[in-house]
């Protein structure tokens, strides 16, 4: 089904770009939507069919029809191996998310998430933000484990997702990093935004998103430290690109830059990053609550190696 129909000229700026290039940039769809928008005979110029390879003249009229967006499935109540609450009322849930699931569903995730096993324990979910993020206010990657709070009312809901967009809510993760991060108490302050060549992952770039990551070393080791690390910004994937950017990546996360053998060595499958600790004003008393989350069994067996070795 067809979505939305545009018309403009071609503006001086994008003058020779193809026009695959030109059509992602114009109306912000990807390289290969406007690909496919051209193969389907959407986008004409002056009235006539293009190739993507075809190269755009500034004040020819761009005529392209929009894909309808696509929308993230439904939730599907459904047990969640090891999803556990770790506290809960009228209007607050905080669940300690295990590793391999996802905070909700989004397109190309046919994994397990926090709103099914929520829904699948008798909760009823807020109707608020979009229907696939039931009380959703904060995400964890879905290889990241730790706690995680979810609203369970309207009002909580609206409180929480400020709390959050302001920065008022005190997240704290630990991380086994690789090597000694030199000073051993620091703060990394560069902006995140999309790889330049791999869509999947994220970097530190110039016209990122501004960044903010204070860490303070724990634990050293001979290859290795565990350090407590806490937020002043959400991005995704922030911790795991920061500390690759000074050098000392999470073990366990080879996307990153990490060595695979050590990972081996301690037998762990994914980054070692936990979100040990939430702290956020309540949204209906006005308390300050703070919830915490035990290692889980593979981060503790890898740590006690790690102190081992």
């Amino acid at each position: 089904m067809s979505g939305e129909f545009r018309s403009l000229p071609v503006p001086e700026g994008l003058d020779g770009m193809r026009v695959d290039a030109a059509i992602a940039k114009l109306f912000g769809v990807s390289r290969a939507a406007a690909a496919d928008m051209i193969a389907a005979g959407d986008v004409l110029i002056d009235a006539q069919p293009v190739q993507k390879s075809d190269r755009v003249t500034p004040g020819t009229m761009l005529e392209a029809t929009l894909p309808e967006p696509k929308r993230a499935p439904e939730p599907v109540a459904e047990h969640v191996e090891g999803l556990t609450i770790l506290y809960q009322d009228d209007d607050v849930i905080a669940v300690d998310k295990p590793v391999g699931v996802a905070a909700h569903p989004t397109l190309g995730w046919e994994g397990p998430t926090v709103v099914g096993g929520l829904q699948a324990m008798g909760f009823t979910l807020p109707d608020a933000g979009p229907p696939e993020r039931k009380g959703i206010v904060q995400r964890l990657d879905v290889g990241t484990s730790g706690v995680m709070v979810v609203a369970l009312s309207v009002p909580g809901y609206s409180v929480l997702k400020r709390a959050f967009k302001e920065r008022t809510v005190d997240k704290t993760y630990h991380t086994m990093v690789q090597g000694l991060p030199d000073p051993i108490v620091g703060t990394i302050d560069a902006p995140i935004g999309r790889h330049p060549s791999s869509g999947w992952k994220f970097a530190v770039t110039d016209d990122g998103r501004q960044s903010v990551t204070h860490y303070e070393v724990l634990e050293a080791f001979r290859r290795a430290s565990l350090l407590e690390v806490h937020l002043e910004t959400g991005r995704t994937h922030q911790i795991r690109v920061h500390m690759s950017a000074i050098g000392h990546p999470c073990v366990g996360d080879p996307m990153y830059g990490s060595d695979p053998n050590l990972a081996k060595e301690l037998n762990l499958n994914r980054q070692w990053l936990h979100a040990t600790k939430l702290g956020f004003t309540h949204p209906r008393t006005g308390d300050y609550v703070e919830v915490e989350s035990p290692y889980p069994t593979d981060l503790q067996h890898a740590l006690d190696a790690m102190r081992q070795s």
